[in-house]
């Protein structure tokens, strides 16, 4: 009899430690329990610690409270002025209300990814090239927005979203090379002739004190060649004033004697008999026929004096 008794309490005792087993739960810090009997929430969610249910009817389902790291997957699109681009992101979320992310969402990991990737194509055509690439806090704020609505309803609070990467085609990356080597080049040409103009100022300036002491611009001079002449140079070049070649041409001009004046119809290298023929070729009318008898006699005559006639 006592051993029939012994016997039942060691049952007993086994199977209220089989039953404290399959009852007993843990749930961890960072984690809440939702427990379902027969379908349905019971007393809501279960803070951490150890805690009871009933076995084969409670079933205990853990939710993590943890900020989740949910990288987006690259997404390509044409943006707003025609540019054809992939973009990747990530997005922060966690959980706020587990009930709510297990009744009213299947997988709440899933529809928040698949929601980010929507949302980050639709951004993509409604911002421009340079809204993508240097206006990232505005678009990252309204792609949070975006994300963060319908997440609401799902238990589920997006704590941030960033843009990882902006991918351009490579003539597009060519392009814009030389559009800021160009952008480049146009600043230095700015400030050289900036540069310039101010050096031009200085030496109008020094211009002016230089006429008012003609000296100063012969000490100048000397101070030139001294800086020449250190540099251990073979060749050395002397500025010569152009005003002093101005006065030696003036000089030159007075000097010279002034040219007697010539007559026009005689030049002045012509042969002695020359004018003969001419001035008889100008007497009578001016007509050619004139001219001719006139060249006639003129050669007679000296015909005659070569050759005299005896009488």
């Amino acid at each position: 009899m006592l051993a029939e008794l012994l016997t039942a309490i060691g049952a007993l005792a086994a199977a209220g430690v089989v039953y404290a087993s399959a009852a007993a739960r843990v749930v961890k810090q960072y984690e809440r329990g939702v427990v379902f009997r027969l379908g349905r929430i019971v007393d809501g969610a279960r803070g951490p610690g150890f805690t009871m249910v009933v076995p084969f009817v409670d079933h205990l389902y853990k939710v993590n409270m943890q900020v989740v790291t949910l990288p987006v997957p690259a997404q390509e699109g044409i943006t707003r002025d025609n540019v054809t681009v992939r973009v990747d992101a990530v997005v922060y979320f966690r959980v706020v209300e587990p009930t709510d992310a297990l009744v009213k969402v299947e997988d709440y990991r899933f529809a928040v990814s698949q929601m980010a990737q929507t949302s980050l194509r639709s951004i993509i055509g409604k911002s421009d090239l340079d809204d993508l690439l240097s206006n990232r806090e505005k678009l990252n704020q309204g792609l949070e927005l975006m994300i963060d609505s319908p997440a609401i309803g799902w238990g589920v609070q997006i704590d941030r979203v960033e843009i990882k990467d902006v991918s351009l085609p490579d003539t597009m990356k060519r392009s814009m090379a030389r559009q800021a080597e160009a952008d480049r080049e146009r600043r230095a040409r700015i400030i050289n002739a900036d540069a310039e103009l101010q050096a031009s100022k200085k030496l109008a300036e020094a211009a002016q004190q230089m006429e008012a002491t003609p000296s100063a611009l012969q000490l100048r001079l000397l101070q030139t060649i001294t800086a020449v002449a250190a540099e251990k140079n073979s060749t050395l070049v002397l500025p010569f004033p152009v005003e002093l070649l101005r006065f030696l041409e003036r000089a030159h001009e007075h000097e010279m004697p002034k040219r007697p004046a010539q007559d026009r119809r005689t030049p002045p290298d012509a042969p002695r008999d020359q004018p003969q023929i001419t001035e008889s070729a100008q007497v009578g009318d001016g007509s050619p026929d004139g001219a001719v008898d006139g060249s006639l006699d003129g050669h007679r005559r000296d015909r005659q004096a070569e050759h005299p006639v005896e009488t």
